[in-house]
């Protein structure tokens, strides 16, 4: 099955736990329609570039998924239609990266980087 990367944003005005809960649900609607959820992250309130929907911060969450196209179809469907859910990123990936994302690595654990 292909491989995808997602990233949510979610409403403000949430709790941590609500958005969390959010990842669990769209996870299980992946699972119902014959993906699987392999990893998910909370990356927590962020503060935005720009406004989207009158707010200025967001609560971001990460997940990887392996699932038919169908599967991730109707599951980015569902997030559009949530009235928490503000946007959704979907990627296509030829194979998932070991380890914690980007996001969540501590700033001395991220290889250096030329200037």
């Amino acid at each position: 099955m292909p491989l995808y990367e997602h990233v949510m944003i979610a409403r403000q005005d949430l709790s941590n736990t609500q958005a969390e809960s959010l990842v669990e649900h769209f996870g299980a609607v992946l699972s119902d329609n014959g993906g699987k959820l392999v990893d998910s992250e909370y990356w927590g309130l962020k503060t935005m570039a720009y406004k989207i929907n009158k707010n200025r911060k967001g609560h971001y969450a990460f997940m990887r998924s392996d699932a038919p196209s169908d599967a991730v179809q109707e599951m980015e469907r569902l997030m559009r239609l949530h009235d928490d859910v503000m946007r959704v990123l979907t990627v296509k990936v030829d194979e998932h990266a070991e380890g914690p994302s980007v996001q969540m690595q501590k700033r001395d654990d991220r290889p250096e980087r030329r200037r």
